[in-house]
């Protein structure tokens, strides 16, 4: 290996408590409701069920961006971010698409989150419709 190669850094218990707690919230959510719903129904139920896991969840949260001096106060917003540890961004698409993807990744990246998870509530079998994600 050379010393450009970067070393993975394993994610925190927390992280790993949290991550299944989404996907059993997600898999228990997909068996109540099924596909095909608005995303937005997915996510205050997704929520919600979260919030009674004992997680502290916040909503469409608006994360700002500075780049070079600049400060953009709205530069993007995450579905939703639990514990301040991930994020969760979800859809109710047919396909999910290398842009879903790139658009987490860069969530992660500009909050300086390390977990993520793409979710297509639209998927059907959840197994299917469920991405985590690493930065």
């Amino acid at each position: 290996m050379s010393g450009n190669d970067e070393k993975y850094e394993a994610l925190s218990e927390e992280h790993e408590r949290i991550g299944s707690k989404i996907v059993g919230a997600c898999f228990k959510l997909h068996n109540d409701l099924g596909p095909g719903l608005y995303e937005n129904v997915y996510e205050t139920c997704l929520s919600h069920l979260l919030v009674k896991e004992g997680l502290k969840v916040e909503r469409q949260v608006r994360i700002p961006i500075e780049y070079d001096g600049l400060v953009f106060p709205e530069g993007y917003r995450v579905d939703l971010w639990i514990n301040k540890l991930v994020i969760c961004e979800l859809k109710s698409v047919e396909t999910i698409h290398p842009v879903h993807k790139i658009q987490l990744l860069t969530y992660l990246k500009l909050s300086n989150t390390r977990l993520g998870y793409l979710i297509n509530f639209n998927a059907p079998r959840m197994k299917y419709g469920i991405k985590r994600m690493i930065n």
